[in-house]
């Protein structure tokens, strides 16, 4: 039951991509180039026990538009649960939300609602960029320049440019968590070929520096690949966890903003 249990925290751990830091470089003022209306992401997570993987569960996104406080925003929806087969063991359905001012790519807007075996957290923030405030269910916070929330940044992400950095480099942004700030970030490492069961795709590695808690120790030991064209689609993400491992692949995508070139060759 353990086993299924840390496996079970499948949204969770896709969230983690969320990552900020005091780096190199600052994030402020990006646009966005690679994610249209529309789109939809379907993710598949595994976990290793010992010598088996296990189908644990299923995160999606979605895109679309709408208004909040006078801004023109994306409205962005992550949902995560586990198998039915595993639902009697502990079950989990998340879901988060943010909207995202199309002109800044800053979060105007987050909400969170998860129930992982029972356990619920249900939080709902609203920023204020220009006053550096974050005003969440349980008080109003300082926040820094360029803050984003768990969902918001991985969007956020996506529009980074890897060709201009270098190996080993440093990626930050500010992230909003748990009504705490958390300085960390992404570690540019390079490009690399990934076969997954779809194929051999061309893709940029990446590793996030991470929050230690229930599930990972912090450090970079999770690895992501990324598609390297113009969509930066998430195509694996793979890390130890305190006990096993857990492994998430693309399973489905819809409406990309760009043809999806990442794909070398088809299994």
């Amino acid at each position: 039951m353990v086993l299924i249990k840390k496996a079970a925290f499948i949204f969770s751990i896709l969230i983690t991509l969320s990552l900020n830091a005091v780096a190199q470089r600052e994030l402020c003022g990006k646009t966005n180039t690679s994610f249209l209306t529309g789109e939809k992401l379907n993710f598949m997570v595994y976990y290793n026990m010992g010598a088996i993987w296990v189908n644990a569960g299923e995160a999606n996104f979605s895109i679309e538009d709408t208004r909040i406080n006078g801004h023109r925003v994306y409205h962005i929806t992550g949902e995560g649960k586990t198998m039915k087969s595993h639902d009697w063991i502990f079950k989990v359905r998340d879901r988060y939300e943010t909207f995202i001012d199309k002109k800044s790519m800053l979060p105007v807007k987050f909400l969170r609602n998860v129930n992982e075996g029972g356990y619920t957290i249900i939080n709902d923030v609203n920023f204020d960029h220009e006053e550096g405030k974050a005003t969440s269910t349980n008080g109003t916070f300082d926040i820094p320049k360029c803050t984003q929330d768990i969902l918001s940044a991985i969007y956020y992400a996506r529009n980074i440019n890897y060709d201009e950095y270098e190996p080993g480099d440093k990626i930050a942004f500010n992230l909003f968590l748990d009504d705490k700030v958390y300085p960390l970030y992404i570690r540019y490492i390079g490009k690399e070929e990934i076969k997954t069961r779809f194929g051999t795709f061309k893709s940029i590695k990446i590793q996030p520096l991470l929050i230690e808690g229930t599930i990972f120790k912090g450090g970079e030991k999770m690895k992501i690949w990324v598609s390297d064209d113009k969509n930066h689609l998430p195509l694996r993400i793979s890390s130890p966890i305190l006990v096993g491992s857990i492994k998430v692949d693309l399973m489905g995508y819809e409406n990309l903003k760009y043809p999806f070139k990442g794909l070398m060759s088809q299994e």
